[in-house]
């Protein structure tokens, strides 16, 4: 095998070896991206799911803040349906240190049955990550809760700029027991 280092890097000049470290890449960047399609092993996806219901605009009520949220309020979702049977989702939220609206489109698609509440969801392709429903509203599709792959992602969302009281309780409490940190949710402004 041929290989000499140049400044920090390897170079491979076996051909055998080359598609070695090729194959090596694109498992380890599979295996990476695999692991943001997962869900929290604490958390089940709702089943009965119905898309179609599930269309339409939501408020964000509550959520595990990260750098692409962070300072918004007045933060919507707006689901609709593709033509090739996926969603068009549209973020929107008002930076209000900078006074504008900051809005990212993406697409979803299901990751198994189309009955189940769990997605995959892209801003970026080819890069998607979970959005997994594991509660909701199942009469009236009024309110819903969302993780990604893990703990460090959680959303509550409601047809309504607010919600009661008892909901947002039992959100926290649902949340908390199954290993989300509740004490750092952020509550943005809705108007």
């Amino acid at each position: 095998m041929n290989t000499f280092f140049r400044g920090s890097a390897i170079t491979v000049t076996d051909t055998s070896t080359r598609i070695m470290v090729r194959s090596a890449w694109t498992l380890l960047a599979a295996a990476m991206l695999s692991g943001c399609l997962g869900v929290p092993a604490s958390v089940e996806p709702v089943q009965g799911f119905d898309l179609n219901r599930y269309l339409g605009k939501w408020y964000e009520i509550a959520r595990l803040d990260h750098s692409f949220e962070e300072g918004l309020d007045n933060v919507t979702a707006v689901y609709s349906l593709r033509d090739d049977g996926g969603v068009n989702v549209v973020n929107r939220g008002f930076l209000s240190k900078d006074k504008v609206y900051k809005e990212a489109q993406g697409r979803a698609y299901f990751v198994n049955d189309s009955d189940e509440g769990y997605l995959k969801v892209s801003f970026f392709r080819p890069f998607y990550a979970s959005y997994v429903i594991f509660e909701l509203d199942q009469d009236g599709y009024q309110y819903a809760f969302v993780s990604g792959p893990d703990t460090s992602f959680l959303w509550l969302l409601s047809r309504t700029p607010t919600v009661e009281q008892a909901l947002l309780d039992h959100f926290i409490e649902t949340s908390a027991s199954l290993g989300f940190d509740t004490e750092e949710l952020i509550f943005p402004i809705q108007k």
